[in-house]
């Protein structure tokens, strides 16, 4: 009886994971700490935290950051900063902060600090459609846009 070449590497393969002790790595989840909005003087006009934190320790993780960075990217007189892991690709960040003044251009028609104080709800809204648990949830302008119109005819 003659086994095929296919047979022999499938059977090698098999062996080499049956023998292999160690097992396999599941990948670290990165996400989104928290989102600021900031005005000029600091001042945090829309604050979203994905993680569990104490009152007084969120005042503190806003100045102090170890294991942790900050990127931030200034439109007009608005500051938007995402906490993310150390390790994390800050350029895919800044496209995520780029993407969100975007939708927030489109719809407040040249976002500014009064549209996020009295419109904090729709901003809410916005933030929940494009990031979910710290995690980018839609990548997509123009599906967070039509979700948008969905949402605003149904209220």
């Amino acid at each position: 009886m003659r086994i095929s070449r296919s047979t022999a590497a499938k059977n090698l393969t098999l062996e080499t994971y049956a023998s292999c002790k160690e097992e396999p790595t599941t990948p670290t989840v990165r996400h989104i700490r928290f989102i600021l909005l900031q005005n000029r003087q600091g001042k945090t006009r829309l604050a979203k935290y994905y993680i569990p934190l104490e009152e007084s320790e969120k005042h503190k993780v806003e100045y102090e950051f170890r294991t942790h960075k900050v990127i931030y990217r200034r439109y007009a007189g608005l500051f938007f900063s995402l906490c993310v892991d150390i390790t994390d690709n800050e350029l895919a960040y800044l496209e995520c902060i780029h993407l969100f003044v975007e939708i927030l251009d489109h719809f407040f028609s040249n976002v500014c600090e009064l549209d996020l104080v009295f419109n904090f709800h729709k901003v809410y809204l916005i933030l929940d459609e494009f990031i979910l648990a710290g995690e980018l949830q839609e990548t997509s302008k123009k599906a967070i846009i039509e979700r948008m119109g969905e949402l605003e005819k149904q209220e």
